[in-house]
């Protein structure tokens, strides 16, 4: 092959590499831009427990208004991209096996949720500006359902000696008294400590499934 017909290919071989360069490097740029977005975000949601605005966030991140809307489109996707992300770092402890005593798995249940809780509060009262909007009633239909499952696997004995209406209805009353909402009425209305509301949960929740016995027991 004559050095004519090498040239060309050698040229069109280093074009090629060099678009692919620019192009991972503008990738590097915008995921960079993104995570900066996302992290702003967060930290102006934890401080003000409020959604933050696109000029907000934008000046938080030191990006352009228009860099946000092109990577969210507007502050909701922003909002429920944030959610997501904070969803990702928070780790769940696995529940109790259902064989250990009740009151140890009282204890982990409410600790478990209370480091869970207490981390996302800001978040869901900002959810608040949100309220209707798909994305945001998808996961917090979600998280209910995790809660209620595991309730139902911790204390599977207890629940298994009780009627179906009655059993649903426990789990039912659980779920309302140890939800999200009912953690941030403990926090921000009534201003207890986390010592506090955990102790109010722990007698909360013993108070139930004792009434639960007791309506078996009757039965």
């Amino acid at each position: 092959m004559n050095e004519a017909a090498v040239t060309p290919r050698g040229h069109a071989v280093a074009a090629e590499v060099n678009e692919m360069v620019r192009t991972d490097g503008r990738n590097r740029r915008a995921a960079a831009t993104r995570a900066k977005i996302i992290e702003a975000a967060k930290a102006m949601i934890d401080e003000t427990s409020e959604a933050p605005t696109v000029v907000g966030v934008a000046r938080r991140a030191d990006v352009s208004v228009r860099s946000v809307f092109q990577h969210f489109g507007d502050v909701e996707s922003l909002f429920v991209t944030v959610v997501d992300s904070i969803g990702e770092n928070i780790v769940v402890s696995a529940p109790p096996v259902a064989d250990r005593p009740l009151s140890v798995r009282i204890e982990t249940l409410v600790q478990g949720l209370v480091a869970v809780f207490d981390k996302i509060v800001p978040l869901r009262v900002a959810a608040g500006q949100f309220v209707g909007h798909p994305a945001v009633l998808e996961r917090g239909l979600a998280l209910r359902q995790q809660l209620r499952d595991a309730t139902m696997e911790i204390f599977a004995p207890e629940l298994a000696a009780l009627e179906p209406g009655d059993r649903e209805q426990l789990v039912d009353a659980i779920g309302a008294a140890l939800s999200l909402d009912a953690w941030i009425v403990l926090r921000r209305r009534d201003g207890l400590s986390v010592e506090r509301g955990i102790a109010v949960w722990r007698l909360t929740l013993t108070a139930l499934l004792e009434h639960g016995h007791g309506h078996a027991a009757a039965a």
